[in-house]
């Protein structure tokens, strides 16, 4: 009855930022990054924080070697941002969102 990939007609946006900690760069990284996502995804993405002091083995399979990252994995094409994306611009330029 209810095919779930047929529910919505854009592809729900889904996120990974590692974190290492709560730095003061990650909780604002954190911070941006669900200010952006509520504003141009409302309720059609998927955040997944990653603490690499907890969880190691996710920053060796991801070749995380900065913090924060944000790896955007769908849509695609794949994106990767490092820093605190608190150039607004900068990261709706690279996730390919037009205001």
């Amino acid at each position: 009855m209810d095919d779930p990939s047929e529910s919505t007609s854009a592809a729900k946006h889904k996120f990974m930022l590692f974190v290492s900690g709560m730095s003061v760069k990650s909780g604002h990284a954190i911070e941006n990054l669900r200010i952006i996502c509520d504003k141009y995804f409302t309720d059609n993405y998927e955040l997944e924080i990653i603490d690499i002091s907890r969880d190691t083995e996710q920053a060796v399979i991801h070749q995380i070697v900065a913090i924060p990252t944000l790896i955007k994995t769908d849509p695609a094409p794949k994106r990767i941002i490092l820093g605190d994306l608190s150039d607004k611009e900068k990261v709706l330029r690279i996730l390919n969102i037009i205001e």
